[in-house]
């Protein structure tokens, strides 16, 4: 499953929610800090480790 990174806009928490496409597409995430549904997704660098060699 993805991680996604969010901010509460109402108190101001940084978290990560590992979701599916669909939970992701339906954009029902909660903040786990003040219950809040106020939440943005942040942009966030990611990495992909593969067999080859670069």
């Amino acid at each position: 499953m993805p991680l996604y990174e969010y901010e509460c806009t109402s108190c101001g928490k940084i978290f990560t929610a590992a979701l599916s496409l669909r939970e992701h597409e339906e954009k029902n995430v909660t903040c786990p800090g003040c219950g809040s549904k106020k939440v943005e997704q942040l942009i966030s660098p990611f990495t992909a480790k593969t067999d080859r060699k670069s």
